[in-house]
């Protein structure tokens, strides 16, 4: 049995320039398991908290160096020694460290590190992949990209309100195909833009940010691209939507106009006014999926969004849910959402992913693997899904190396499970 050598916590920068915190976790046989965490712009408030130096002369209060510090004098002297193949033990171990329930006094980005360290050198240590040392040998199916295509809301200075536009092949053979289908829509929708004197610039997660009119603005570009490109909506390619509603409901109203500029769209409106405009959308355009489609602590918008829409397309909640099973039992409860978005940083340690993972799947809520909109080149999402035959994920676009980094692991994997592997269709409703 390997036990814990040495751990080694370093500052790297993520795909926004901002510091991240990335650690070396090695064996007594001198394998390294290595992990870098990422960061979200829109986050909920129910997040596990990311311990950030809040020195201004320091990367603008953005460093990390305080989580470094935990990791190299709190959580390593009490690891080493500890088998790297404990992994429940590793991640129980930190949080009674911490003992906070939000994990204030060593930081998420701290935890999390060290926790997906551990299991990336456990994978090593026992020579075989990390999703099978996750999930075990039934680990087999690739997931259905939600790929972002149009950037709104926080991450772009496009004035959308709604955060992300994303399309989803529906029918694809396998990955490949997939990723054959985003390429072509994007760079169709890429040419549109152009043609018409608007910006393709890129957003934090790859997506373009154009001047547009506000969402059905968005949605009718992105509709000219997939016919333009060959392929049917609705049967071929789904839409789907992150309204990141929190960033926008002030006063127990949605705000468009704190995004939106003088389009017809840009208007305070009620909970009823917003959620029928939500529910006209669905039936306008080829929409599946919807996340975040009301603000986090907005309940009672949440049961009535799920009454009115929630048998005819997929409602995620994410700020919402924030990856932690006591809020996702409130949802599932309350008969509100029926997925539920995974990020690992909201919770903090892997453990405690897989155990939501796994309380979703038993309750029957889908899961949505997801990475964050300040993110790095490490993969492990990819792994994770795999893992747990997750059928969905979400890593931006089709361009820059942190986004791509996702899906090339999972090309890799694909042709690694060989005949094994399994490319599921879309099983939600399709309007």
């Amino acid at each position: 049995m390997s036990y814990i050598k040495s751990i080694k916590a370093r500052q790297i920068l993520d795909s926004r320039g901002n510091p991240t915190v990335e650690v070396d976790l090695i064996t007594k046989n001198n394998v390294i398991g290595r992990a870098s965490v990422p960061s979200g712009a829109s986050k909920g408030i129910n997040e596990a908290i990311e311990l950030r130096d809040e020195d201004n002369n320091f990367f603008l209060g953005k460093g990390v160096s305080k989580s470094v510090y935990n990791i190299r004098n709190i959580i390593a002297p009490e690891l080493i020694g500890k088998s790297v193949l404990n992994q429940i033990d590793i991640d129980n171990l930190m949080l009674s460290l911490d003992g906070t329930n939000n994990k204030k006094k060593l930081g998420a980005n701290s935890i999390l590190a060290v926790s997906i360290a551990a299991a990336k050198a456990a994978s090593i240590e026992l020579n075989i992949p990390i999703y099978n040392y996750i999930g075990g040998l039934y680990s087999h199916s690739l997931p259905i990209p939600l790929v972002n295509i149009i950037n709104g809301g926080k991450h772009s200075n496009a004035p959308i309100a709604f955060q992300e536009f994303m399309i989803v092949p529906t029918k694809a053979k396998n990955l490949l195909e997939s990723l054959k289908m985003i390429h072509k829509i994007f760079y169709q929708l890429k040419y549109i833009l152009n043609k018409k004197g608007l910006s393709t610039s890129l957003g934090d997660e790859g997506g373009f940010t154009p001047n547009l009119n506000g969402t059905e603005d968005v949605l009718n570009y992105i509709l000219d691209a997939i016919y333009f490109s060959g392929y049917e909506p609705y049967d071929e390619i789904g839409i789907a939507i992150d309204c990141a509603a929190s960033e926008f409901y002030e006063n127990n109203k949605y705000n468009y106009s704190k995004f939106e500029k003088n389009t017809e769209t840009s208007s305070i409106k009620s909970r009823e006014e917003h959620i029928q405009y939500l529910s006209f959308l669905i039936n306008k355009y080829p929409i599946i999926s919807i996340e975040d489609g009301m603000d986090q602590n907005d309940w009672k918008g949440w049961k009535m969004l799920t009454n009115e829409i929630g048998d005819q397309i997929q409602l995620v909640g994410d700020d919402l849910f924030v990856t932690q099973i006591n809020k996702l039992k409130i949802g599932i409860d309350k008969k509100i959402a029926n997925s539920i978005l995974i990020k690992l940083n909201q919770v903090g340690t892997l453990t405690e992913t897989i155990d939501t993972i796994n309380f979703a799947k038993s309750n029957k809520y889908k899961n949505i693997i997801s990475h964050r909109s300040g993110d790095t080149e490490d993969s492990f999402i990819s792994n994770l899904c795999v893992a747990f035959n997750i059928e969905q994920i979400k890593t931006g676009s089709i361009c820059r190396s942190e986004r791509t980094s996702k899906y090339n692991e999972l090309l890799r994997i694909e042709e690694n499970l060989g005949k094994n592997s399994h490319y599921p269709k879309w099983e939600g409703n399709i309007n």
